[in-house]
């Protein structure tokens, strides 16, 4: 299926979640001089028009990072500083007008010896990402099925590194598939951390995957989610959540400390909840 168009959602509050986490993760690889390499699934196109009739349709990012733009800078948190500086280089006046998909966010991190493969499968979505990294020699785009492209790609040469797998989960075969996937990365590639971002819906099908990962023998699994509304609301998605496999030194500790001031920010009307839990230990 190729109708999903993540343009609609560009900067709604799971993007907000998940790309504080990934600048997270982004910072600890770069604290260690040895390369690494960044690799996502589905990658979209690196670059968002928050004026273009598919933002604007849905509006979601009024309720995502229109909140922390209007932020004053001194009282944004500590740990979203990377972020949102990130997001005022590519709007240097006043107005939000681009947000950064995960692969220009993750972009931004990389030295010179890094290295970033990006998967995307539809067709236009394809084209715009190839243009957002025009004659970049550190970006290789494959116009390719994510999960099976992961499976080939890994292990990358520079031994150290990051996957995003970001599916739209409109299959239902999506939650299966992301398990069977993880399990054939990661015995492929054991030292590589996986960051797998899954929406929070009605009828928990979120669950039956958690609990197929906890079952799948990977070890170092964080659960990362941060609920808008109660889960018996009648929107069907009530939150977003990330798992992480081999989370960097600290990366606990750290959501700890900022998801409470994201959750205060993101649910105005205090509804919801926010976890940083451990699926499977060490």
């Amino acid at each position: 299926m190729l109708s999903y168009r993540h343009a609609f959602h560009a900067g709604n509050y799971a993007d907000v979640v998940k790309h504080l986490i990934l600048n997270l993760i982004m910072e600890s690889l770069c604290k260690k001089e040895s390369p690494f390499c960044y690799l996502e699934t589905h990658a979209g196109t690196g670059f968002y028009d928050l004026s273009s009739e598919f933002a604007e349709k849905t509006g979601e990012f009024k309720e995502g990072i229109q909140l922390l733009w209007r932020l004053p800078e001194a009282v944004i948190h500590p740990l979203a500083t990377t972020y949102m500086r990130t997001l005022r280089a590519f709007n240097p006046g006043q107005n939000l007008n681009t947000y950064l998909g995960s692969p220009a966010f993750a972009r931004h991190f990389l030295r010179p010896h890094d290295a970033m493969n990006l998967m995307e499968l539809h067709p236009q979505d394809v084209e715009l990402l190839k243009n957002s990294f025009k004659k970049d020699k550190q970006v290789h785009i494959h116009q390719r099925d994510g999960f099976e492209g992961l499976i080939a790609l890994v292990p990358p040469k520079e031994k150290r590194g990051l996957v995003l797998i970001d599916p739209s989960y409109e299959l239902k075969q999506d939650y299966l598939q992301v398990v069977e996937t993880l399990k054939l990365a990661h015995k492929r590639w054991q030292q590589g951390i996986y960051a797998v971002w899954y929406p929070l819906l009605n009828g928990l099908p979120q669950e039956a995957m958690l609990k197929k990962l906890a079952n799948s023998g990977i070890k170092k699994i964080l659960v990362v989610e941060l609920s808008r509304e109660a889960s018996h609301t009648p929107r069907a998605m009530y939150g977003t959540g990330m798992v992480i496999i081999n989370p960097p030194y600290q990366l606990e500790e750290k959501l700890q400390a900022l998801l409470p001031w994201l959750w205060k920010l993101l649910s105005p009307q205090a509804e919801g909840k926010w976890r940083v839990e451990w699926l499977v230990g060490e």
